[in-house]
């Protein structure tokens, strides 16, 4: 009896010092993760590489088996295939997403497929903590997609995952296993997604800056978007409170959001209020911009004000050719051009003013 009580002993300790270890996969399958961001969008997955191993031609509804099963074991009498080795597949989604055009909350999921040589069925678990799919639930799907399983030219030896076919607002993810592959869509909604981590995250501690609100500001003017909310944004930009009262960043943004909202006077009247604040580059490219829109008197005072602030340097006197050039005065332009010219700090200014050069001699504008 003393033997059996120590015997017994042993064995538990033996099965919870092995559970403690940290052990070689089981099967010799391989551990993985593959990851990418879509916009602000992270997704992760974490599963198990099965290999082939010679079973050729017995992977699809063999090993993996057909549609949903009794495994044996578990709870679950109809389960799908773990779309990957040991522990299941989860996939992770950082923010809101759709899934073949279905939405998807942010979360980590269980993730299974239900083969089918013709439509397979991909689902989303909320259950992502059990052990492969013998404790599948259907209760607990959030999503289920079908998609149509796609011949490889090539045999896959070791089951992945991979992203294809990315945009900046999408990317396809594919399981690719022997000579098979599965993919699903994913698309985030990139503007609204930004906008709702700029609310959750000026919050915290990144609402006591001026940069992070011009930041978010700055991103609905570039969108065209949210420009009432963006108004309030530049507001506190622009603020004492957090250090943007003399930033011409801020202040610019603000009279970009106000032109965008058709209060065109007001914007006028909050970028006079930005200009004393500018520095060199700041005012060059801003009078630049003016340039492009065709308002030459506008962009001349911009580039006059720059120089008079730092006269006779290279990027002020490259800024009074374009100046002189908005008004049509092309001599006049030439020769701050030239200037510039000798004091070009590198061969890329060099070129770009030499070619400035050139083109006021031809007698034409170098603001197209």
């Amino acid at each position: 009896m003393k033997k059996s009580i120590i015997a017994c002993t042993l064995f538990l300790f033996n099965i919870t010092a092995y559970a403690q270890f940290t052990n070689l996969p089981s099967g010799d399958n391989k551990r993985a993760t593959v990851s990418e961001g879509i916009g602000i969008t992270q997704v992760s997955i974490n599963y198990s590489r099965p290999g082939v191993k010679h079973r050729e031609g017995h992977i699809w509804g063999e090993v993996v088996h057909k549609g949903f099963a009794n495994l044996g074991f578990g709870s679950s009498k109809a389960a799908p295939w773990r779309a990957g080795a040991n522990e299941n597949t989860t996939i992770t989604f950082s923010t809101d997403v759709k899934v073949n055009g279905q939405s998807l909350p942010a979360g980590t999921y269980g993730f299974f497929v239900a083969y089918d040589p013709d439509e397979s069925t991909l689902i989303f678990s909320k259950n992502a903590s059990s052990w492969g799919s013998f404790y599948y639930d259907p209760n607990e799907d959030a999503l289920r997609v079908k998609v149509k399983p796609v011949a490889n030219d090539k045999s896959v030896e070791w089951l992945k995952y991979e992203f294809t076919d990315e945009t900046p607002s999408s990317a396809t993810i594919a399981l690719e296993w022997e000579k098979l592959i599965f993919s699903f869509k994913v698309d985030v909604d990139l503007v609204n997604t930004q906008i709702a981590s700029f609310r959750k995250e000026l919050r915290g501690s990144s609402g006591f800056i001026w940069q992070t609100w011009n930041t978010a500001a700055s991103f609905c003017e570039q969108n065209n978007t949210n420009l009432q909310e963006a108004l309030l944004w530049a507001d506190t930009a622009t603020s004492i409170s957090t250090g943007g009262s003399q930033s011409f960043q801020a202040w610019s943004t603000k009279a970009g959001i106000l032109d965008s909202l058709g209060r065109n006077q007001e914007a006028m009247a909050v970028m006079k209020k930005a200009l004393p604040f500018g520095n060199v580059n700041e005012l060059y490219y801003y009078a630049r911009s003016l340039a492009h829109l065709k308002k030459g008197k506008e962009a001349f005072e911009i580039f006059k004000m720059d120089y008079d602030k730092h006269p006779d340097e290279f990027l002020t006197n490259a800024g009074m050719a374009r100046g002189y050039s908005a008004l049509g005065d092309y001599k006049k332009a030439l020769v701050y051009a030239q200037k510039s010219l000798l004091q070009a700090p590198d061969l890329p200014n060099k070129t770009r003013l030499e070619n400035m050069v050139k083109t006021l001699q031809d007698g034409k504008d170098i603001n197209l």
